[in-house]
Formats: C-alpha cells, sequence, structure tokens
C-alpha cells in the first residue's frame, strides 16, 4: 500500500533534509517563539468572528437528518453488498468501503469538513432509535462513564482494526470484515445506549480518529456552540486532554509504520522463509511498535516533568495532541495512492456490487484515474513533503504547549528530549517510505 523504494528522490537526501528542517525549525522557535501564542496553551488568541449562517445550516433538522440518513444507507448498502456479493476483493466494495474510504478517506473529509464521523455515524442514530424506545435520554444513558475510562476503549477498537486490516491471514475475506463490522456496531450501540453520548466520543474508534483529525480542521464550535474559523493549530491547541491520549496516537502513528515496514522485501522474505507462526510474530511486532512510539513519546515528556507546572503524569498528555500532525503526515505519505485509486475503484465497484451488469450509480462503466501512478516525481514530493510538514507542525504545537508548562530557564534543555524523538520519527518515517 504504501511502498515507496521506487521513488525518484535520492532517499538519503530526503532522510538528511527532513530531519535537518525539523531541528532547524526548532532552533528558529527558540529564539522567535518564547510566549505561548496558540488557543488553550496559555494567553488566549480572539477568534474570528462566529458564522452564524453556516451554523445555522449545519444545524438546521434537515441537514442532520440527512447526514444521519446517509449514514444508515451507507451502512444498509453495505450489509447488503456482504450478504449478496462474492467474497472477492476485486469486485465487492465492502473492501474498499472499510478500508479505504471509511479508515482513509475519514482523514481528508475530517480535515476539510470537521468531525464528520459523529455527524453520520449509523451507530449513534440506531443508538439513539433504542434510547427513545427505552425512554432513556440519548445524551446521558443509564449510567455515567467514569473519568478514568477516557480514550482507552477507542484506542484499543482502533489497534483491533489495525490487526485485522494488517496482520489478520484472513483480513480480506468478506466474514472477517462483516464479523468484525457487527461486533463493532452491536459494541458500540449497546455502550451508547448505556453511557450515552460521552461513549461515543471517547470509545467509537472511527469517531475519535475523526475528532483528533478535526482539530486540525479551520472549523470549531466556540463557547456558545457556533461554528467559528480558525487557524488549525489554533484549533489543535483547544484539543481536550483525557487519559489514553496517547494511546490513540501510537496505535494510529505505530500502525502506519508497521504496514510500511511489514510491505518491505526483508520482511516478505523472512515471512516466506521462517517456519514460526507469522501472524504470532506479527501481532507480537505490531503490538511492539506501536508500544515504542508511546514509550519513547512518553519518555521525552517525562524526563522535563520535574521542572513543569503541572504533575509528571499529566505531561506526556498535555503534549500528545503534537502527535496529529504527525499521523496526518504519515497517512497522506503512505496511504494517498490507495486512497485515489482504491477509491475510486470502489465507487465504479458500488454500481454493480453483484456483479451482474448494474449501474446503480452510473459509476459501473468509468475507469480508474491512474494519473499519480504516472507521474511518480510528483508523488514522491507530495510524500517527503507530508511528512517533513506533520513534523514542524508537530513541534510548533509542542513548542507553544511546553513553554506555557515550563518555566523560562528550561525552554531550550526540556525540550530536547522530545527534539530527538521527533528527529527520530522523520527519520524513520523516511526511511520506511523509501522502502530501505
Amino acid at each position: 500500500m504504501g511502498g515507496g523504494s521506487d521513488l525518484p528522490i535520492s532517499a538519503s537526501s530526503a532522510v538528511v533534509g527532513g530531519s535537518a528542517a525539523l531541528t532547524i525549525s526548532f532552533a528558529v522557535l527558540l529564539l522567535a517563539w518564547r510566549t505561548p501564542r496558540l488557543e488553550g496553551a496559555g494567553r488566549q488568541v480572539r477568534a474570528l468572528p462566529p458564522l452564524p449562517p453556516l451554523t445555522r445550516l449545519v444545524d438546521a433538522t434537515a441537514t442532520r437528518a440527512s447526514l444521519r440518513l446517509l449514514g444508515l444507507f451507507v451502512l444498509a448498502f453495505s450489509v447488503w453488498a456482504a450478504l449478496a456479493g462474492q467474497d472477492d476483493v476485486s469486485s465487492n466494495p465492502v473492501f474498499g468501503i472499510f478500508y479505504v474510504l471509511l479508515w482513509v478517506g475519514l482523514v481528508p473529509a475530517s480535515l476539510l469538513l470537521g468531525p464528520v464521523i459523529k455527524a453520520v455515524s449509523p451507530a449513534r442514530s440506531i443508538a439513539f432509535a433504542i434510547s427513545t424506545a427505552l425512554r432513556l435520554d440519548p445524551r446521558v444513558g443509564r449510567w455515567r462513564l467514569p473519568a478514568w475510562v477516557g480514550l482507552w476503549p477507542a484506542a484499543l477498537g482502533l489497534f483491533a482494526f489495525v490487526w485485522t486490516e494488517l496482520v489478520s491471514p484472513d483480513g480480506t475475506a468478506l466474514a472477517t470484515v462483516t464479523t468484525w463490522l457487527f461486533a463493532y456496531l452491536v459494541l458500540t450501540v449497546a455502550g451508547g445506549v448505556a453511557f450515552g453520548e460521552t461513549w461515543f466520543e471517547q470509545a467509537d474508534p472511527f469517531e475519535v480518529y475523526s475528532n483528533l483529525l478535526a482539530h486540525l480542521s479551520p472549523w470549531r464550535r466556540n463557547a456558545n456552540g457556533a461554528i467559528e474559523l480558525v487557524t488549525p493549530l489554533r484549533n489543535l491547541a483547544g484539543m481536550p486532554v483525557r487519559p489514553g491520549l496517547l494511546a490513540v496516537t501510537s496505535v494510529l502513528l505505530g500502525s502506519t509504520a508497521f504496514d510500511s515496514f511489514s510491505g518491505s522485501t526483508a520482511w516478505l522474505q523472512f515471512t516466506q522463509s521462517t517456519s514460526a507462526n507469522v501472524t504470532l510474530v506479527e501481532t507480537f511486532l505490531l503490538v511492539g511498535v506501536c508500544a515504542l512510539v508511546g514509550a519513547a513519546f512518553w519518555l521525552a515528556t517525562m524526563l522535563p516533568s520535574r521542572t513543569a507546572r503541572v504533575p509528571a503524569r499529566e505531561m506526556p498528555g498535555r503534549l500528545a495532541h503534537s502527535m496529529v500532525p504527525i499521523i496526518v503526515g504519515y497517512m497522506v505519505a503512505h496511504y494517498l495512492t490507495l486512497l485515489v485509486e482504491s477509491g475510486q475503484q470502489t465507487l465504479i465497484q458500488a454500481s454493480d456490487p453483484l456483479g451482474t451488469g448494474l449501474n446503480l450509480f452510473g459509476t459501473a462503466n468509468h475507469e480508474v484515474n491512474i494519473w499519480l501512478s504516472l507521474h511518480p516525481t510528483f508523488l514522491a514530493t507530495v510524500k517527503v513533503i507530508a511528512i517533513v510538514t506533520g513534523h514542524v507542525l508537530g513541534v510548533i504545537a509542542a513548542h507553544d504547549r511546553a513553554i506555557g508548562l515550563l518555566p523560562s530557564r528550561d525552554h531550550s534543555t526540556a525540550q530536547l528530549p522530545l527534539l530527538l524523538v521527533m528527529v527520530a520519527y522523520t527519520f524513520t518515517g523516511l526511511y520506511l517510505l523509501f522502502g530501505l
């Protein structure tokens, strides 16, 4: 999916240049950015005026109902295609809907439009209907979710998804995808009925992922609920700090790195020649990569905690938001071609999910445009820029938050461990991108 061994850019130049860009950016920040400037990380910065017409449009009953119906339609269509269609990746659109449009497509959708999964979630719609039938308030449910739960259920759900996609030997079997979606719906709907909207915000893996990305969008709600236009980094600085945030970001970043490594020639040769249980080995490797990403970040943010203005245990969570731009950079670099080309293929398949000559949406006779694959220099440039830009934005977000948490005398030295970790992320990301 994300192989880059044939990209027409010098791998050593990209790695060295990317790491140097990150280091230089940090040096410039130390000299020119001495006080917090982003909202939520120090002094408040006034945003642009709210947008009442847009707020009224988004909050209109017709808009909300249309989005809910869209989500339910996609769910119903997927169930129909899964039950009646063929167990074949090349013809059944369920695989593309699950692995491409849902998983990768929510990245640009959330960046451009905000928390889209929250708006279209069929699980929310089903839970609302059941709660109403049981005479429960859909917003609060029957019980209150303990604060310590945080985002840990979402982290587990995200890991279950990436394991199914990247490790499971039956990940491209229709029964596996159908079973996963059924289990997801049952658990999510049941939790929504029991704990209300809090469950979706903290436990639904897709909604949590979408909400993280939406904090890099130019849209947010102010204290009065009105939509306003803000710079993405100020929006990011306002992300709520919850238990498990670092676990969520570590799974997202670590799984993308694992995906690139598992597609390398060296790893494929190993899996084809070893007598060990490959699924078990890859499971341990996936867990190890995600744990390594999280442990490195945790250690780098804990080292300066003795002089911080908050308890040491809070430091990793306070700075974990800075990993979101890095995640976006990795996703663009490793899945851009997949989204554009396989996404088109999924839309073509959707018109004829049963292979009977139907043309439900008028796309059955279209052909996939492979312009990106035919322009490798442009593609390589976009991928390298995505990784480097994501890390630079991550450094800015971390620096702005750190100078609000650390005394001025420690602004430079205390941030060095985190800078080293982010340089390591950059180096590793570009290293894997080029398939070395």
